[in-house]
């Protein structure tokens, strides 16, 4: 029996160590699924419920797998159906290959059913490659270096192949004029600046007497290097939430994240220090960054692309995090004073404090950041978590400790709303021995989250560790956008726009033979958390919380985080009073700036 092209690419996928392509069948990839049948589903076809749920999963198994992650459509509405997990992984630099079908090429250009000009469609998302393969000799090429293109630009990529195509006999590229040969090995590599870039780097931290480190996810593999240098140079390490789990939180000169969703200690501390390193960050909202020529600063970032346009760096080192740092080291000072140092350790057990009083505060039922901190001393030392975004986005940030051999990501530059479900699912097919939580708001539950919890349910008995934990934020509002409504138009909550229809999560949990638990009471939300990561499969824990309770941005004083709440939180008939209102006296000069930053 002869080779077919769906075949072959099946067995390179197999070659290049693809373990799982997250999918949705349709017929313009059906020579491809009946290849999968020939290849006793290897690598594994993972059906998703929507083509954008498995561009989701598969961003998700790269982040947290460390591995390209793969997804698969049909033509016409399948392809258009992936963008959005597309540009999640182009905006978050995750490596993903998209394999996409096309109409047979005998109807290209006629107008046919489900055809898409699909170079047009994704020519931005997968600007670094997509490519239609058009004859057999032409794949072992497109597929290789859309596989390696993804892997060493951090990318998207994409390859489209007509049906027709998929279905013809396969025959490598020849030794003859216009045939373009190809390989599969990728040897490892370490890019490191050079010694007088270091030398200068060096020269710029020493001379600063308050430093501050900011990182991102590119400091992850660097996480002793970071300690260290950070110890040196008696400087804090702001995160970014991307970056959020490259270093514990239980260090005490760790100062969370940065941002409008950040954290007071990391917003002093840039504001007053005079020397900045950023590590594996390209995190874009200046006004959180120290004021222009107050601080020298030094960025480390492994793509040149990215270097020296986030803050008007003085030294840009274009290399690996971790062999860039274990050459800069030994060049800086060891004989530093500790009073800044200090003062940023003892902020940030300030800081720590006021969280826990926020938590504590009655709510109208359940106060949102009390369902956060709960669960923070449950978390398993390596459980996966995932935050989708919205206004639940805020309490992930500010009351989960990293620590162990956590692991925890959110949708970072496109912040799109529906991904913390699908990431989770990811995440379990990339370590299937691991604990998952999604940190979920009920609209983005409405939006995507619902339908994969099938997904969920079809593939639990196939985790070692079948624990997938799906905390549901219940406040019937679209509430990140309400506050955005309050802080920058001045109005009240638009209820056309931002009432969220009343969804029983947990019973529908139940009713497709999962775990389900609805709270309504505070003396109920550590004991819900609990029978979730104690069930013996996926779970919805459904938490009744407070819309009324702010995200109070981290550039509001200490005493108005603490006084503001406590108004707030009063009683439910002033409360509501001051929702009516539009929260314009106590909130708006809190609240500046798009709920959307990460």
């Amino acid at each position: 029996m002869s080779t077919k092209v769906a075949d072959h690419i099946l067995a390179r996928l197999r070659e290049w160590g693809v373990e799982h392509v997250f999918g949705y069948p349709g017929d313009g990839i059906n020579g491809l699924l009946a290849a999968w049948g020939r290849a006793e589903n290897q690598p594994r076809f993972i059906q998703s419920r929507h083509e954008e749920m498995s561009a989701f999963e598969a961003v998700g198994y790269a982040k947290f797998g460390h591995r390209l992650g793969v997804c698969a459509a049909t033509s016409g509405p399948g392809a258009i159906h992936l963008l959005n997990g597309l540009y999640d992984a182009k905006l978050d630099h995750v490596p993903v290959l998209a394999i996409v079908g096309q109409t047979h090429r005998t109807a290209m250009g006629g107008s046919y059913q489900q055809e898409v000009d699909l170079h047009t469609l994704f020519k931005d998302v997968a600007s670094d490659f997509v490519e239609t393969v058009t004859v057999p000799e032409q794949l072992p090429n497109v597929l290789d270096r859309a596989i390696r293109t993804a892997y060493a630009r951090r990318c998207a990529t994409a390859v489209i192949i007509p049906g027709d195509v998929q279905e013809l006999d396969y025959s490598p590229p020849t030794h003859e004029f216009k045939m373009v040969p190809s390989s599969i090995d990728r040897s490892g590599w370490t890019a490191v600046p050079s010694q007088t870039s270091l030398e200068r780097a060096a020269e710029v931290l020493n001379a600063g007497d308050k430093a501050a480190i900011l990182i991102g996810q590119g400091a992850a593999g660097a996480r002793a290097e970071v300690e260290e240098i950070a110890e040196l140079l008696g400087a804090g390490v702001a995160k970014a939430l991307l970056g959020k789990d490259a270093l514990s939180d239980e260090l005490p000169y760790v100062t969370g994240a940065i941002g409008l969703l950040g954290t007071r200690p990391s917003y002093e501390m840039m504001r007053d220090c005079d020397a900045l390193l950023t590590i594996g960050s390209s995190f874009p909202y200046t006004q959180f960054l120290p004021e222009f020529g107050k601080a020298r600063a030094v960025q480390i970032d492994i793509d040149p692309h990215m270097v020296g346009m986030r803050y008007p760096y003085e030294v840009n080192l274009v290399g690996d995090a971790k062999a860039t740092l274990q050459r800069l080291i030994p060049l800086l000072d060891r004989d530093r004073g500790r009073e800044w140092f200090d003062e940023l350790c003892a902020s940030v057990a300030r800081w720590r404090e006021v969280m826990e009083r926020r938590a504590g505060l009655s709510a109208d039922p359940v106060n949102p950041e009390y369902v956060a901190r709960a669960l923070d001393p449950m978390l398993p030392d390596n459980a996966i978590i995932t935050s989708d975004s919205g206004s639940v986005a805020n309490w992930y940030a500010r009351h989960l400790t990293m620590r162990g051999d956590m692991r925890s990501s959110l949708s970072g530059t496109l912040a799109t709303m529906g991904c913390g479900v699908p990431y989770a699912i990811g995440a379990k097919f990339a370590h299937p021995d691991r604990p998952a939580l999604a940190l979920v708001g009920d609209g983005a539950m409405q939006m995507n989250g619902l339908a994969e919890l099938i997904t969920a349910a079809k593939y639990r008995h196939q985790w070692e560790d079948p624990r997938l934990v799906v905390g549901v934020w219940n406040n019937g509002d679209l509430n990140q956008v309400t506050w955005e409504l309050r802080a920058m138009g001045g109005a009240p909550s638009f209820l056309p726009s931002q009432e969220l229809p009343d969804v029983p999560y947990a019973a529908f949990a139940r009713s497709i033979g999962l775990t389900g638990v609805r709270v309504e009471k505070p003396e109920d939300v550590e004991a819900g958390w609990r029978a979730g990561l104690e069930a013996e499969g996926p779970a919805v824990i459904e938490f009744l919380t407070d819309p009324s309770v702010p995200p109070i941005p981290p550039h509001a004083t200490w005493e108005q985080m603490e006084a503001t709440a406590e108004s707030l939180l009063k009683g439910d008939a002033e409360r509501k009073s001051v929702l009516r209102q539009g929260l314009k006296a106590k909130v708006q000069e809190f609240l500046t700036g798009s709920g959307r930053q990460r």
